[in-house]
């Protein structure tokens, strides 16, 4: 699966995602695109986006769609990094242009 992670996805998580190819929003230039665009050109190379923007299903119309979206709740990596097995699973998991939000406990 080709997944892309937005700004504010910890890079680490990257390293847990084995056999998928996993890009940055950075990596490929598109750091300063809005949302709406980000969305239009990440459906065209990826499969999965993976974001903590908790607020994107309400500032963008995602429905029609071709992308699957992950949204963490949080951006920290020490919380993440806590429950990673969750993360790697739901990937797994996913089905294609399903939208999904994992919430990590304190």
């Amino acid at each position: 699966m080709r997944i892309l992670f937005d700004q504010g996805t910890p890079v680490p998580l990257r390293e847990h995602l084995l056999g998928h190819t996993v890009e940055t929003v950075f990596e490929r230039g598109w750091s300063n695109l809005e949302n709406g665009a980000l969305l239009t050109q990440a459906e065209k190379s990826f499969d999965l986006l993976i974001t903590t923007d908790q607020q994107l299903r309400y500032q963008q119309n995602l429905a029609g769609r071709r992308l699957t979206i992950i949204v963490l709740s949080t951006t920290s990596w020490p919380r993440i990094r806590r429950h990673v097995k969750r993360v790697i699973e739901t990937v797994g998991q996913i089905h294609e242009t399903e939208y999904l939000e994992i919430k990590f406990p304190s």
